[in-house]
C-alpha cells in the first residue's frame, strides 16, 4: 500500500473499475475535459500565430537581431510561478495595475474584472499562456527559418512568385517537421498545465477555468478521493497517448513524402 495513502486512510479495498466509471459519469469531469480541449486548442493557435509573426519579423531584421531575440525570450526565462503571481497582481479587479490604468485613461468606466468573470477569466488565461509559451516556439521556428536556402527564395522571386507563394511552397516544407514536433510538445505541456491556472484562478469562477489537472487536484486533495484522482490521471495519460499517436502518424507521413 502506498505510504501516502496510509496517511489519509488506514484501510483500503480493491474496487476494480468503480473509480473509472464514477469519473466517466461525472458531468463535472466532462465539463473540465471540454474546457481543457478548448484551452489547449486556443493556446496553441495563438502561440503559433504569435511565434510565426515574431520569427518572420526577426528573420527580416538585419541589425541587433540577437538583442531583439533575447528580449522576446524573456517571458520564458522566468519560472511559471513568478509569471502567474505577477499577472494575478497586474489583473486584480480591486487593486490591479491594469484595471486602474484603463479607468484612469477613460477606456473603462468601472474596474474590469478580468479574473472573476467566467468568459473573461478563460481568455485572460489564454493570453497569459500565449505570452509565456510563444517565445520558446519562436526561437525554434527562427532557427528552422535560418536553415532554408536563400537561393530558393531568389529563384522563386525571379519566377514571379509572390511572398505568400514563397512562404507556402518554400518556407513551410522546410520547417513543418520542426513545427510539428513543437506542436506535439506544447500540446502535452499545455494540456497538462496546472500551476498557471491554479495560481491565477484556481479553476474559478464557477469552474469556468477548471481543466482536467485542476479537477484531478480538487478531487484528490480537496475531497481526499485519491483513487478517483488517480483514475483521472490515467484517463488523461490514455488520451494524450492517443493524440500523440495521431501527431506522429502525420509526422511520419511528412517524412515519407520528403523521402520520395
Amino acid at each position: 500500500m502506498p505510504p501516502l495513502l496510509l496517511l489519509l486512510k488506514a484501510k483500503w479495498e480493491f474496487v476494480c473499475l468503480k473509480n473509472y466509471i464514477s469519473i466517466l459519469t461525472d458531468k463535472r469531469f466532462w465539463a473540465s475535459f471540454f474546457t481543457n480541449i478548448k484551452w489547449t486548442i486556443t493556446s496553441l493557435f495563438f502561440q503559433l500565430l504569435v511565434c510565426f509573426t515574431a520569427a518572420l519579423a526577426l528573420e527580416r531584421i538585419k541589425h541587433a537581431k540577437g538583442i531583439y531575440r533575447t528580449l522576446l525570450i524573456v517571458p520564458w526565462a522566468f519560472p511559471s510561478i513568478v509569471i502567474a503571481l505577477s499577472w494575478k497582481w497586474i489583473l486584480n479587479g480591486v487593486s490591479g495595475f491594469l484595471p486602474h490604468m484603463l479607468v484612469d485613461l477613460g477606456i473603462c468606466d468601472t474596474l474590469p474584472q478580468f479574473l472573476t468573470s467566467g468568459n473573461s477569466a478563460f481568455w485572460t488565461l489564454v493570453f497569459v499562456n500565449t505570452w509565456f509559451g510563444a517565445p520558446l516556439i519562436m526561437v525554434n521556428v527562427l532557427s528552422a527559418l535560418q536553415t532554408v536556402p536563400k537561393d530558393q527564395y531568389e529563384a522563386a522571386q525571379i519566377d514571379g512568385a509572390s511572398s505568400w507563394e514563397s512562404f507556402l511552397h518554400i518556407t513551410v516544407p522546410h520547417i513543418k517537421t520542426v513545427v510539428g514536433l513543437l506542436v506535439v510538445l506544447r500540446t502535452i505541456w499545455v494540456f497538462n498545465s496546472f500551476d498557471m491556472i491554479y495560481l491565477i484562478t484556481g479553476g474559478s469562477p464557477g469552474g469556468a477555468t477548471e481543466t482536467v489537472p485542476i479537477y484531478a487536484y480538487n478531487v484528490g486533495w480537496g475531497l481526499k478521493q485519491l483513487g478517483k484522482s488517480s483514475a483521472v490521471t490515467v484517463l488523461l495519460l490514455v488520451f494524450l497517448l492517443f493524440v500523440c499517436s495521431m501527431y506522429f502518424r502525420i509526422l511520419n507521413k511528412w517524412d515519407k513524402e520528403e523521402a520520395r
